[in-house]
């Protein structure tokens, strides 16, 4: 027990939580209609201000104690952890938002973001509700779901955008090594807001490259 609350959240706590996730989805639809320096600003400007939440919710009792009292429910056990300064899964998505769109080119980066919100989040409750036989640090049925999900994610930038078919092939790739990152950021020890997104990006941009090689349509500044 942390706080009085049980070191696991509720299923029902997880859906709320997940839904706050999804919620994010509204930083690549505003991101794709701005200006790109005006976008990054605006996520670092976020992304500072959470981490500064962050700070006040550790060192600062006050603070503390009244975001226990809203979100107390929907931290996780390392999040509400007094001991140890972490940082939120809000503010991990914010930097992931920032570092993902600001890094690579804007379909590859959004695809990859968005892919982490949808994907992330349908893998978690359907993992956590049915999932029984693991595959890695994770569950198997949350890993297919992940997968799929993304898929679809891809599915709907290719039919909005036109992309070409190598960037289906390319986002399709992706999501199967964002799954497998994401499957595996418990032994890898990193955030998986982090090593999702840039495992499907840095798989999209090489694949693009390795069909450019060939001949092949490149998609990276389309959209």
């Amino acid at each position: 027990m942390i706080d009085g609350r049980p070191k696991q959240i509720s299923y029902e706590g997880e859906m709320r939580r997940k839904a706050i996730h999804l919620s994010s989805l509204a930083i690549p639809i505003i991101y794709l209609n701005i200006n790109h320096i005006t976008g990054i600003a605006i996520l670092l400007v976020m992304t500072l201000v959470s981490f500064l939440i962050d700070l006040g919710r550790h060192f600062h009792e006050p603070t503390r104690k009244y975001l226990m009292l809203f979100v107390g429910d929907l931290l996780r056990k390392h999040e509400r952890d007094n001991g140890r300064f972490h940082l939120t899964g809000a503010t991990w998505v914010l930097i992931a938002a920032t570092l993902t769109l600001g890094v690579f080119p804007t379909i590859v980066g959004v695809t990859a973001f968005t892919v982490l919100i949808v994907s992330d989040t349908f893998a978690a409750l359907v993992g956590r509700k049915y999932g029984e036989k693991k595959f890695l640090d994770k569950s198997a049925v949350g890993t297919a779901t992940f997968v799929l999900t993304a898929c679809a994610v891809v599915a709907v930038y290719g039919i909005v955008y036109a992309m070409p078919w190598t960037y289906w092939v390319a986002g399709f790739v992706g999501g199967v090594c964002g799954a497998i990152a994401e499957a595996g950021s418990v032994r890898l020890n990193v955030d998986d807001n982090i090593v999702v997104p840039f495992s499907a990006a840095i798989a999209m941009m090489l694949l693009d490259w390795a069909l450019k090689v060939f001949g092949m349509p490149s998609f990276i500044n389309l959209a």
